[in-house]
Formats: structure tokens, C-alpha cells, sequence
């Protein structure tokens, strides 16, 4: 049996460490920071490192209605989501993923981008 790339990177604590990364990344950038602004950063980097697992392959995972309900207060557009893509690729190249795991995950978080984006 194959392993995740869950399991092959090292699990919650190690996707825990990329979304903190992430985070620190997002809050710095003009176009999608704001999106964080009074905001419970616990709450949402806990709902992220579950998201990001799932895309690795891990045990947590959310609906596509859950992801659509939780951003449809949200005026996120394509360039929004097109920004949070690129800072997602870089982190998990910082991280030490392999690019062709950067594509399977990147790909798995593309397949999303209409539930998130107007």
C-alpha cells in the first residue's frame, strides 16, 4: 500500500508547521491579509491544517458544501485565490515537499478553487 503524502511528510505536526508558515506568509501579503483581520487565528489554523492534510491524503477532510458555507461570506475572487496558490506552493517548497508532491497537493487544492472564489 502507498503511503499518503500525510504520512510520507510526517503528519499533523509537520502540515501544522507548514499552515503556521502559510499564516505568517498570508497576514504579510496586502491582497489576501485582509481576509484574516479580526479573525480567530487558533480557529482557522486549526480548520486549515485539517483542510491542508486532507489534501495530503490524511485522516481529517471537509465537505465540498462545508468548504462553500465556510467562504461564502467571503468576496474571495480568482487573483485572491490565484495569491493564496502561489504562497501554499513556495511554503510547501520551503518545507522541503518535492515538486511533484507540490503538484499533487496544489492540484487537489485547485480542484476547490470554485467552491471558494466568486
Amino acid at each position: 500500500m502507498e503511503k499518503s503524502l500525510f504520512d510520507k511528510y510526517g503528519g499533523f505536526s509537520v502540515v501544522s508547521k507548514i499552515v503556521l508558515d502559510l499564516y505568517d506568509r498570508l497576514l504579510d501579503d496586502d491582497d489576501v491579509g485582509p481576509f484574516f483581520d479580526e479573525i480567530d487565528m487558533a480557529r482557522i489554523v486549526d480548520h486549515q491544517t485539517k483542510f491542508v492534510s486532507s489534501l495530503m491524503g490524511g485522516p481529517a477532510s471537509y465537505t465540498d458544501d462545508q468548504i462553500r458555507k465556510m467562504h461564502a461570506h467571503l468576496e474571495i475572487h480568482q487573483r485572491h485565490f490565484d495569491k493564496l496558490q502561489s504562497l501554499l506552493r513556495a511554503t510547501l517548497a520551503d518545507h522541503g515537499v518535492a515538486p511533484e508532491d507540490q503538484v499533487a497537493i496544489l492540484a487537489a487544492f485547485e480542484a476547490r478553487r470554485n467552491l471558494v472564489t466568486e
